[in-house]
């Protein structure tokens, strides 16, 4: 792992999460621990309406985290509508220590790397019936409440787990908008740590 993301990872405090978000995670572990059980795939698909923040960030973050305690899983993320990953989250990221590079254009593929040994992530807007999107057996976990409100049916999910974030977008353009950015991802790296330190 990069210095200044392992840094980051460090800080991370579990006593920072409340005991009503633990049991909203634990959904998520449970499923994680029972298909590592069964010695299943484990396809992890986080969606949110616009596949631009916090889908995203839950994708990276569930990445690393699982990587960081040995556990196997393949991440995704997507949404309901395609923009494009939000270059605020995009900064962010590069704050926390994450190397990270575009090829430019409308709805750009970045490649995401987190270690010099660890495989490149891409990350990208995209539906959730994209090629790249697992179409069976896979959670889908809704990080945001239009997406998990407006779309009640998820095809070929196995399981569906709301774990809502509110979105950073609210600050945009704000003297506030960078720290809002990092306190959200932030938020979402422990917790997705949080979630695969109870795998055993």
């Amino acid at each position: 792992m990069y210095h200044l993301l392992k840094q980051v990872v460090e800080k991370i405090n579990f006593n920072d999460i409340s005991e009503d978000r633990r049991t909203e995670l634990k959904v998520l572990a449970d499923f994680v621990q029972r298909k590592k059980d069964k010695e299943e795939e484990v396809h992890l698909n986080f969606i949110c309406t616009h596949n631009s923040r916090r889908s995203q960030f839950s994708q990276i973050w569930a990445t690393v985290a699982a990587d960081y305690y040995g556990v196997a899983i393949k991440s995704y993320s997507s949404g309901v509508e395609v923009t494009a990953m939000n270059p605020r989250a995009v900064q962010s990221l590069e704050r926390f220590g994450f190397h990270i590079s575009s090829p430019g254009g409308e709805n750009p593929h970045y490649t995401i790397e987190y270690s010099a040994i660890a495989g490149v992530i891409t990350a990208f807007s995209k539906l959730l019936e994209d090629a790249t999107n697992p179409s069976e057996n896979f959670a889908a976990i809704m990080t945001c409440s239009h997406a998990d409100e407006n779309c009640p049916f998820v095809a070929g999910c196995e399981k569906r787990i709301p774990i809502r974030y509110e979105d950073p977008k609210a600050f945009d353009d704000s003297p506030l908008e960078s720290s809002m950015y990092d306190y959200r991802s932030f938020q979402i790296a422990t917790e997705l740590f949080y979630v695969f330190s109870e795998i055993k």
